[in-house]
């Protein structure tokens, strides 16, 4: 999966976890504060986030990726797509 296509799939996670409808998932969002998680929502959050991408996280690969933008990342490093963030788009340019 490309970077897009894991954003696409964590919207619709991230909607029906949390009941709200989102224009956009922002990278700089954080996940516990910007979307009002406490720690029995970020869980299940994350096991849907697990079992829909086929991919087990660790504790510290989760106490590092605290924003979306970080989880895309790390979904997209263990799904095998290239990682593509914004900053190596610029530098490409």
């Amino acid at each position: 999966m490309n970077r897009n296509e894991v954003r696409d799939a964590l919207k619709v996670i991230f909607e029906e976890e949390t009941s709200q409808s989102l224009v956009l998932l922002s990278d700089e969002a954080v996940l516990a504060e910007d979307f009002a998680l406490d720690s029995v929502d970020l869980v299940s959050l994350l096991m849907r986030v697990e079992s829909h991408f086929q991919v087990r996280l660790t504790n510290m690969e989760l106490t590092e990726s605290r924003t979306v933008g970080a989880l895309i990342d790390l979904l997209t490093s263990k799904t095998g797509a290239p990682e593509v963030t914004p900053s190596l788009l610029r530098r490409a340019a």
